[in-house]
């Protein structure tokens, strides 16, 4: 996520937002996918399997599915799309909505881990 803020800040968008995607959604969701023993080479279907196990069952707010899915598009459109011209305050909402995913993966994993005892 520092990597994100830094490209922001110094106005490289088209690389900011796939640093955003990667740091703040996708790692996260495949962290908690992993801490239930699944693991997928395609992004459609770890973002499928992550709603289906966190949004649909209720263990993590569906605003996160929505942002994997917002920064996943940014993510391709920068990564392929030769007219991406992102806003900077879109770019900067995918980064904190990141954090904030981030943050929650990470106190679920630790309520988790103390319900496992």
């Amino acid at each position: 996520m520092d990597a994100a803020e830094s490209l922001l800040e110094s106005g490289h968008l088209d690389f900011a937002a796939p640093r955003a995607y990667y740091g703040g959604c996708f790692y996260v969701a495949e962290a908690l996918l992993l801490d239930e023993g699944s693991s997928f080479s395609r992004h459609g279907s770890l973002i499928g399997e992550y709603g289906r196990l966190f949004v649909k069952t209720g263990r993590l707010d569906r605003r996160f599915h929505r942002l994997l899915i917002r920064s996943f598009t940014a993510r391709h459109a920068a990564d392929y799309d030769t007219d991406f011209d992102p806003d900077p305050s879109e770019v900067r909402g995918l980064i904190e909505e990141g954090e904030d995913f981030l943050e929650a993966a990470r106190d679920y994993l630790e309520w988790e881990a103390t319900e496992d005892r």
